[in-house]
């Protein structure tokens, strides 16, 4: 999600030698295993229709990430050797190609073919066929090391390359910078084991002499005597080619790659090993520590030695001993990614929101960012849900940001800057309509737009950013009261129901207004909105926003006619056929993927939905979609990931889920319970206490939960708070076959 990109259909043949690499992971039970071991990062590698996952080799939050690059995981050819990728989904930023013998002058990028891939979070090793080399790598957080084993007995040479950029042999080791985008470089310095014996610039497809490359795909060729092996040691920075030295000369001092690769294994246990489970299902096994895994690629820590490079003002700054954390999608995070990092890394959650802060600092208008990255605020997707995570964070005991601040550029992100989707432009005649009558007006078919702040491809999206405004503004009045701004806390408490402004009564749906109060008619809830129902929604069709209301959700209950209704119209979502052809359909809503009737499992706006039986009376519901839900979109295999995987922003829904409990509306310090996949699973809490979840007798059949106690005290709801397991806490559960409808059922 979250990118205007092209649709990518993908072919599910894969060759079965290479469906069955990277699948190091046990098929029958293996109590040997680390939590690490668990991992299997081609879960998800073919896309069921857009982005895959990507199975991407790194520290948990660090700098230096990388990727194999090929089109797909089909692809018949790797794209040289990747040095590091500086975004979630972005290429590389240099190359590396190694090869022996004449020198290739036809590009400055060798496309191989491969054997014998084997991914893990920590390491990569893969055979270059027609050059008959070995390859193994290892990462640390800013520095990464290779080891090229050479079959041949020609001249090894390492082509080197950089888009857009400059790179330069100084006599022992390579530097380099690259351009990623508005005023933002990245730097390398690299060091073989092994002096060259001749330097060589590759140029129009001509080699010719000297030291130093500059300009598009500058390219620098390091040729060797015969040795048979040749390894490469560099570091990464966001300041500058010195930082990049330092950071390697701190991270790796040799060039043992089995050390560096051991030394991953260490770090990834112990992040992983925040949460351990137990039981009798290894497959639930491999996809929770997978996903889990997905939830610590982002965002990530660019400090360097106490400073770090900001794109959100182009300036070198120190952090003050505060890590500096950016690439962070909050449309997706919000919803679960950062409650998890709430609950088990309060510290870094702390830093990332500190971070949010400085951002907002650094940038023109103190406005609170939407979408950071590493060059910057992109500004992408609709509505500003960072005070989601501000909130959510402060109500559960994180006070290491300053709230005032935070609550000033969420403020201004709301009230100042324009709410239209995809736009940093300031507020507009769209906002002062939204301020006055509560809600985004919409345009009819074929109405020409006149606002210059909508973007050409995203619209108005009117509905979803009425809905996701009201939540905004709703968490916004809790940090005003908070803060004792009461003025603030009454108007903005005022505008979180906005979104009943664009409840139509008939249909019991979010529709969309003209800018006199009208509704416009004709229209279809499936298929009404063009290219992503963007003229209308976002993403998804408006049977996924009509639940679109985390914050009240009792309101949204006496909207839809009570409780028994409300649960009339969830399984009416669940069991609404498409409507149209498969090819119809998705070619319209290509991210309303994972489809069970008009649910998408695919897409995060949908993450709390199966949770909302819970509020309806009728848990045991809840119960059994979460078990099916996750049984039939995320698995241990190729498909395994029913959408685009954000980067943590899905996975960190099945993380909670598999535990058994889930944060429905970030802001409230409340957990509603589903049901585990585990018999036992122990969180370390933030503060080092533990949370355990006991339940007993469970199974794929032992789906049910039959009671429950809570820190030894009989519970008989569907939620518990954060103040109970904040100095640790037990809630055992006793599970069965079928669904005890009595219990939960608070009266």
């Amino acid at each position: 999600m979250k990118f205007t990109r092209p649709k990518r259909y993908l072919s599910i043949y894969v060759v079965p030698v290479i469906l069955g690499i990277g699948m190091a992971c046990a098929s029958k039970k293996d109590n040997n295993l680390s939590p690490v071991d668990y991992v299997n990062p081609y879960m998800g590698n073919i896309s069921h229709l857009l982005v895959p996952t990507y199975p991407t080799i790194h520290l948990p939050n660090s700098l230096l990430r990388v990727y194999p690059e090929r089109g797909d995981f089909t692809g018949d050819r790797l794209h040289g050797l990747p040095l590091i990728v500086t975004s979630h989904r972005g290429s590389s930023a240099f190359n590396l190609s190694p090869s022996q013998g004449e020198i290739n002058t036809s590009k400055p990028v060798i496309d191989y073919s491969y054997d014998q891939e084997v991914i893990k979070p920590y390491a990569y090793s893969v055979y270059l066929e027609n050059e008959n080399i070995k390859v193994d790598f290892g990462v640390s957080h800013q520095s990464a090391i290779y080891s090229l084993n050479f079959s041949d007995s020609s001249a090894p040479y390492l082509m080197f390359n950089s888009k857009k950029g400059t790179l330069k042999w100084d006599g022992k080791g390579l530097s380099g910078s690259q351009e990623i985008g508005n005023n933002t470089k990245v730097y390398i310095y690299a060091e073989p084991d092994h002096a060259p014996m001749d330097i060589k610039v590759l140029k129009n497809k001509f080699l010719v002499s000297g030291v130093e490359a500059t300009g598009d795909n500058a390219c620098l060729i390091l040729t060797f005597g015969k040795e048979s092996n040749i390894r490469l040691k560099y570091g990464i920075s966001f300041i500058d080619e010195n930082q990049a030295k330092a950071n390697l000369a701190r991270e790796i001092k040799d060039f043992d790659v089995a050390r560096v690769q051991n030394k991953g294994k260490e770090v990834w246990n112990e992040s992983l090993g925040k949460i351990t489970v137990s039981g009798n299902s290894e497959s639930d096994k491999h996809v929770f520590y997978t996903s889990l895994y997905r939830t610590f690629e982002r965002p990530v820590n660019i400090s360097e030695d106490g400073r770090y490079f900001s794109g959100f003002d182009g300036e070198v700054h120190k952090d003050g001993g505060r890590p500096f954390y950016t690439d962070d999608w909050i449309w997706d995070s919000y919803r679960a990614h950062h409650p998890l990092n709430v609950l088990i890394d309060g510290k870094k959650e702390g830093d990332i929101l500190n971070s949010f802060v400085r951002m907002s600092e650094q940038m023109d208008n103190f406005w609170l960012p939407t979408f950071p990255e590493i060059n910057g605020d992109s500004r992408r997707m609709n509505s500003n849900h960072g005070v989601a995570s501000l909130l959510d964070a402060y109500e559960k005991g994180i006070r290491t940001f300053d709230f005032e601040k935070a609550y000033q550029a969420a403020k201004g992100a709301l009230t100042e800057k324009t709410l239209a989707p995809w736009s940093a432009m300031p507020a507009g005649k769209l906002d002062e309509f939204f301020k006055g009558k509560g809600y985004i007006p919409a345009l009819y078919p074929g109405e020409k737009e006149t606002i210059p702040e909508v973007h050409h491809f995203e619209k108005r999206q009117p509905v979803a950013v009425t809905l996701g405004t009201s939540y905004d503004l709703w968490c916004l009045a809790q940090m005003a009261r908070i803060l004792g701004h009461q003025e603030d806390y009454q108007l903005f408490m005022k505008q979180s129901f906005n979104y009943r402004n664009l409840f139509n009564e008939n249909t019991r749906f979010f529709h969309p207004k003209d800018d006199k109060g009208n509704f416009i008619e004709p229209f279809d809830y499936v298929r009404s909105g063009g290219q992503g129902a963007r003229e209308y929604y976002g993403e998804n069709n408006a049977w996924i926003y009509r639940w679109d209301v985390q914050h009240n959700i009792e309101d949204l209950i006496r909207l839809m006619g009570g409780k028994e209704q409300f649960v009339k119209y969830l399984d009416d979502m669940f069991n609404q056929p498409l409507g149209d052809s498969k090819f119809s359909f998705y070619a319209q809503l290509p991210d309303h993927t994972g489809n069970v009737g008009q649910f998408s499992m695919a897409n995060e706006p949908s993450l709390h939905i199966p949770y909302l039986y819970n509020y309806a009376d009728q848990p045991w519901k809840t119960q059994k979609r979460i078990r099916t839900l996750i049984h039939q979109w995320f698995r241990n295999d190729l498909m395994g990931v029913p959408g685009d995987e954000d980067g943590g922003g899905l996975s960190s829904f099945v993380v909670f889920s598999q535990l058994g409990f889930y944060p429905v509306t970030p802001g409230i310090p409340v957990y509603t319970i589903g049901s585990p996949f585990f018999e036992k699973s122990v969180i370390k809490l933030t503060g080092g206490k533990e949370f355990t979840v006991i339940a007993n007798g469970v199974s794929n059949t032992n789906k049910y939960i039959q009671s429950a106690r809570l820190n030894g005290k009989v519970l008989n709801k569907t939620w518990f708070a954060q103040h109970d397991i904040a100095n640790g806490g037990l809630l055992e559960l006793e599970m069965g076959p079928l669904p005890n409808k009595a219990w939960g059922i608070e009266k």
